[in-house]
């Protein structure tokens, strides 16, 4: 297990985990299907996670005593709009957990990655319906200043 060395954000009772083997994702997959509950089995998880790994994908999660208790994954990315940024893709805490300030944790480490990154900002998408997801995004400093506009093409 990879873990990263405790941080003056991290209290010590908590653990972060740089999930980098196979074996390590079963554990976070009850947490990663309440943000993504279309995620219902294992080996998709596992698949997803060897592309994505390969495209620069990073998995944490955040352990108290033998429970996870959240999780964040990100990638460094760059563009012509943002620079050289850090994008969020996950960022959950476990339902029975909210609001004890894990979230506020896994924000801080992931601030402090960015930084290390030489990264000018971090970047995240949440659903325009999810009121208690942007009251979070606002109290951590982050700003909406765009709106992403998809289509889903039949194949």
């Amino acid at each position: 297990m990879n873990t990263i060395e405790a941080s003056t954000c991290l209290p010590q009772d908590l653990l972060l985990i740089r999930v980098c083997e196979e074996t390590q994702l079963p554990p976070v997959l009850n947490l990663m299907q309440q943000l993504r509950p279309h995620l219902t089995d294992v080996s998709s998880w596992i698949a997803y996670w060897k592309r994505a790994s390969q495209a620069g994908y990073r998995l944490w999660s955040l352990k108290k005593a033998d429970q996870f208790v959240a999780l964040a994954s990100y990638r460094i990315a760059e563009n012509l709009v943002h620079g050289h940024y850090l994008y969020v893709e996950d960022l959950v805490t476990d339902q029975a957990e909210r609001g004890v300030g894990y979230g506020q944790i896994m924000m801080e480490m992931l601030k402090q990655e960015a930084l290390e990154q030489g990264c000018g900002k971090i970047v995240l998408d949440t659903g325009l319906n999810n009121a208690l997801a942007h009251r979070f995004y606002y109290r951590q400093g982050l700003l909406a200043s765009s709106l992403r506009f998809n289509q889903v093409l039949s194949t």
